[in-house]
Formats: structure tokens, C-alpha cells, sequence
């Protein structure tokens, strides 16, 4: 039961020594002859008698006092000690006053960085977080709110990039997992705003899907006048149809010239798994006339500006545009359809061994169980005929086309 009342605790004068004005369930005030008065609570834990502090008076009122008794009672009734849990929620605070949203994020993005993530994505995330940080960057991580988040994507949505807005919501909730991870946050407000961006439409990168455009593709490359290195960056686009940051970052030592294959390894895949590209006698060729040129370095297409970097992400691209042809009808990611859909079109191989080839992560869980194998066989087999096609029609094979008047036409 309660004993004291305002009028009592503010009346207290010091004396001599300490002395104490109980209240009720180990609650009590601490007066000491300089005329402090402190709030403290006795109580019993695990056998062994223990004290708890609440804060001097004024600044802890005595009703203020009676909730923080009450607290320290309903924790030991569930089996908790008060005092720790004081000493764990101070160092709680304290963490949290410490580590900044920005500090987070870039002690996350480091990590990243030592687990090999690429580059050119470490670039992306950079991007993003730097539009971020003048307004939460130096908030404390733990203290963010979904509305502060919002605040920040919709600054992003109002300049009318809804795609890079959606990509900054993700990176932003990867950084506040991180948090957590590391006990520095309690949740991800980023997480709360799944649905709260407009979504953009879907924009399919530009390719060439039909056997004339690729003929004449084939034949435009081979007129190209440019850098040497760019030119067989080009012709081998056209025949591997991988990532164009995988191709361009090629070293020498992943060819295995014995087996015909290009090993590349998982840190310089998208899905963080390793791929296996079968050579075609076209590709080998290639690469040994491209090994003339650069074959003393560590990159296959290595910067024109250092030999320690591989090409710029841009080269293939500016090389299309160079060749006439423009970013809404070819681009570098665009060999990558060109082939697939043309090998579909072929009707002569399992459309899971082209996924394979293109390194696709089949979505579907259980489809991906049943469909572990690499296909390799086919695979090598299909790459050989992409080769052969595309000297076809580059050499200006006829392409037939159906009339519907039951003849056929070139």
C-alpha cells in the first residue's frame, strides 16, 4: 500500500544522516543531509536482496516513481532481474545515439565490398544511399520511422524515377536488416511501405529478335572501324550472350583452353552462382586473335585508360550507337535476347537448356529441385550452332518468310 504523499516527499528536510520515508512494495526515498532526495526500490531476486534506482526528485515525481516500482514488478514476476534489464536498456540508448543511419548503412555497404559484391552494383547502392542521407543520415538508426522513409522516396518519386525510388525502398531496408542483425535497431521501416510507391511500367531492354536484323547486325559489326578490342568485345557479345558486365570483366586465366569452356566464377555472377560457357570453334578463334592484343594483362577487355581495370560498361553500347544503331533497338544486355529468342525459334533444343545457358534461376523452388541438371552436353552442342548461325547470317543467308498464299518467299 501507498504511503507517502507529495506534500510529505516535498516537506522532507535533511538530517544529520541518511534517512528514508517508505512508500510501499520496497519503494522508498532516499534523503541525504545535502538535501538530495533520491528514489529507490529494495526488492528480492533469485534469493539475494537487491536495490534499484530511479532518479532524484524533483525530476522523478513521486507518481513517476510508483510506475517505474510497478514495472520492476511485473519484470520480476516474469522472471526478469529490474536492474539488468536497466543496465541492458542504457546500453540500448547508448548504441543508439551512436550509430547514425549513415554510419550503418556504410559499414554495410564495406561488408558488402569484402564479400565480392560487383563494382558496378556497390556503385548503384552508393547512388541511392547518398539521396538518402541528407534526411536520415544522421538520425539514429533505432529512431527511424516508415513516415521518414516515405519522406525520402517520395522525394525520389517526384522527379518521376518510380524504378529508382522502388530500388532505393530495398537497399534501405537491407541497411535497417542490418541493423537489426547487428542489434543496433528493433525493426525496418523501410519493410512497413511495401505497396507505397507507385510502380513502374515495365521496360524491356532493347534487342534484335529476328533472323534479317541479325544478319544485318552481324555484317554492321564486322565494319566496325573502331578500337580493335571493342570490335572483338562485339563479335563476342553476339556469340557468348552473357551479362555484358560477366564479358567484360573476363580474365584469361578462367579460359580452359583444353576443354573449351569458359569458367566464371560465382563472385561475377548475378546470382552468385559459378557458370560454365561452352567455346565454340568461332569463340575459340576469337579469343586467340584477341590474346595477340591483350594477352599479357589480366583482363581479356581491359580499360583503354588502365590495364588493371577491366573495359567501361558503356564501351559495347557507345559501339552500337556508333554502328547506327540506336538504345531503342540494340543494346549490349540485348545479344542476350537476340539469342534466346532465336534458339526458341529453332525449335532444336530444351528450352531449359537455353535458361541454363543464359544462367537463369528458375523461380518456381520445386521446378528448380527437378531441374538441377546443366544440360552440358546439349549446351556445348547448342553454343556450336549459335556460332554457325550467326556466320550464316552474317554471310547473308536467305531468310524465308511465310505468305499464307501457300508459297514462301524471300
Amino acid at each position: 500500500m501507498n504511503r507517502l504523499f507529495a506534500t510529505t516527499v516535498t516537506n522532507a528536510k535533511p538530517r544529520d544522516r541518511d534517512y528514508k520515508l517508505t512508500d510501499g512494495d520496497g519503494l522508498f526515498l532516499l534523503v541525504r543531509p545535502n538535501g538530495s532526495k533520491l528514489w529507490r526500490m529494495n526488492y528480492k531476486y533469485l534469493g539475494r536482496y537487491r536495490t534499484l534506482a530511479f532518479g532524484p526528485w524533483p525530476a522523478v515525481s513521486l507518481a513517476d516513481a510508483r510506475a517505474k516500482r510497478d514495472e520492476a514488478r511485473r519484470q520480476i514476476a516474469a522472471g526478469l532481474d529490474p536492474s539488468h534489464e536497466k543496465k541492458l536498456e542504457q546500453a540500448r540508448a547508448a548504441i543508439s545515439e551512436d550509430n547514425s543511419f549513415k554510419l550503418v548503412a556504410e559499414e554495410w555497404v564495406e561488408k558488402n565490398k569484402r564479400e565480392g559484391m560487383a563494382d558496378i552494383t556497390l556503385a548503384k547502392i552508393r547512388w541511392l544511399l547518398d539521396k538518402a542521407y541528407p534526411r536520415i543520415g544522421n538520425c539514429a538508426v533505432s529512431k527511424i520511422t516508415a513516415q521518414e522513409v516515405l519522406l525520402v522516396l517520395r522525394s525520389v518519386e517526384a522527379t518521376g524515377r518510380y524504378e529508382s525510388a522502388r530500388r532505393m525502398r530495398s537497399v534501405l531496408s537491407r541497411v535497417f536488416r542490418y541493423a537489426i542483425a547487428t542489434a543496433r535497431a528493433e525493426r525496418d521501416p523501410a519493410g512497413d511501405l511495401r505497396g507505397a510507391l507507385t510502380v513502374p511500367k515495365v521496360k524491356h531492354l532493347a534487342a534484335i529478335t529476328t533472323e534479317k536484323e541479325a544478319g544485318d547486325l552481324m555484317r554492321a559489326i564486322e565494319g566496325y572501324t573502331g578500337h580493335a578490342i571493342t570490335l572483338f568485345a562485339l563479335r563476342l557479345s553476339a556469340h557468348l550472350f552473357v551479362r555484358p558486365g560477366e564479358l567484360r570483366q573476363a580474365e584469361w586465366d578462367e579460359l580452359d583452353a583444353e576443354r573449351l569452356v569458359w569458367n566464371i566464377p560465382e563472385h561475377k555472377m548475378k546470382m552468385r552462382r559459378p557458370h560454365r560457357v561452352p567455346m565454340s570453334k568461332q569463340v575459340v578463334r576469337l579469343f586467340e586473335e584477341l590474346f595477340e592484343l591483350t594477352g599479357t594483362g589480366r583482363y581479356c577487355f581491359p580499360s583503354f585508360r588502365s590495364p588493371r581495370r577491366p573495359m567501361s560498361e558503356n564501351t559495347v553500347n557507345a559501339a552500337l550507337r556508333a554502328l547506327g544503331f540506336g538504345p531503342e533497338q540494340m543494346t549490349a544486355h540485348g545479344f542476350r535476347a537476340m539469342a534466346a529468342t532465336l534458339l526458341n525459334e529453332s525449335g532444336q533444343f530444351n528450352p531449359d537448356a537455353i535458361e541454363r545457358q543464359l544462367a537463369h534461376l528458375e523461380s518456381n523452388g520445386v521446378r528448380r529441385a527437378y531441374t538441377r541438371g546443366e544440360y552440358w552436353d546439349e549446351r556445348v552442342t547448342m553454343m556450336q550452332f549459335w556460332s554457325d548461325e550467326l556466320d550464316r547470317l552474317r554471310d547473308g543467308a536467305k531468310v524465308f518468310k511465310a505468305n499464307f498464299g501457300g508459297r514462301r518467299s524471300a
